[in-house]
């Protein structure tokens, strides 16, 4: 019994030391009220909004998690916000239109598809140097870096394609045609795969990066909704490789994927017309943001299933987790 009491104190003090006990925050960009939600995710609570740019969608972290860039869209900018002190302390020359970016391991080289253009513009984000414009197709949207850094790809919704740049040249080398209206592109862990979701297609390709060819289609079918309701968008990957996420857009649901086996296991009731998603730093919580119905659904990774729906703003689109 004296080694039981002797231990309370200390087992109390690692409780309170705990990483654990840290807030994980969610941003989301809401896309009608130009404003950032900010959602403590030990609370599921809105803890603040931030004004921001006109039609906020893209957002992500640097790779220290101090700043946030936006892609302010309408306001032809992308915006660069301290997290330490919520504020927007510089603006990049993104071009005109930016919906989606990417940022290179490298930390500095930012990616951006300008919609209104058809233009990919590549930022330095310390010196805020215009690096390359690349034509690409019509409407790009989707922007991704290959986590090796070797390879950035460009989705053009109405060209219907991927675009292959090479990160050393700034060159379009090549380009892979896939379903109607592509919207997102997310690389595996390993560089090796990349998953490309068509909206209006309906499907997903797997497509193998070093022959750029697709090699598997992901189709979609969930009972009582319309096929026509099946949007796929945003796209995540666990780190394990186990699984990916599709976001299905207006089918309100998010569609589980082995992604050893390519066979869809499952799908996820959440709110309406989910758009794109993040998981917490665990990967135990998949969040989601949801435009029409103006909230983020948590989804909880063990359950396979939404477990709590918190509003934000008007429209929001896109949704990043930071430590």
């Amino acid at each position: 019994m004296k080694f039981k009491n002797l231990l309370k104190p200390v087992a109390a003090a690692m409780v309170l030391a705990s990483p654990v006990a840290m807030a994980e925050l969610a941003y989301v960009s809401n896309e009608k009220d130009d404003t950032i939600s900010v959602i403590d995710l030990n609370t599921m609570e809105v803890t603040d909004t931030i004004e921001v740019g006109e039609r906020p969608r893209g957002i992500l972290f640097s790779k220290d998690h101090k700043k946030l860039y936006i892609c302010a869209s309408d306001s032809d900018t992308v915006q660069v916000m301290d997290l330490a002190t919520k504020t927007i302390i510089k603006e990049l020359p993104s071009g005109e239109d930016p919906e989606q970016f990417a940022l290179h391991p490298n930390d500095r080289h930012l990616y951006i598809s300008n919609e209104d253009d058809a233009l990919v513009t590549i930022v330095d984000t310390e010196t805020s140097e215009v690096l390359a414009q690349i034509d690409v197709g019509v409407e790009p949207e989707g922007m991704a870096v290959s986590p090796d850094g070797k390879i950035a790809v460009n989705t053009s919704e109405t060209t219907n394609m991927v675009h292959w740049i090479d990160t050393s040249t700034y060159e379009l080398v090549d380009n892979t045609l896939v379903d109607q209206r592509p919207r997102h592109v997310e690389f595996s862990k390993d560089s090796k795969i990349l998953w490309a979701s068509s909206e209006i297609g309906g499907t997903v390709s797997v497509i193998d990066v070093a022959t750029r060819q697709i090699f598997k289609k992901l189709n979609f079918e969930i009972k009582g909704v319309h096929p026509d309701k099946i949007q796929p968008v945003g796209i995540r990957l666990t780190d394990d490789g186990r699984y990916a996420f599709v976001a299905l857009g207006p089918s309100n649901h998010v569609a589980v994927v082995n992604a050893q086996t390519y066979e869809v296991e499952d799908y996820i009731l959440v709110g309406r017309r989910v758009w794109h998603m993040d998981f917490n730093q665990d990967q135990s919580m998949l969040l989601t943001t949801n435009g029409i119905s103006g909230d983020v659904s948590v989804i909880d990774i063990s359950k396979m299933k939404a477990v709590k729906s918190i509003k934000v703003g008007r429209y929001p689109w896109g949704v990043r987790v930071t430590p």
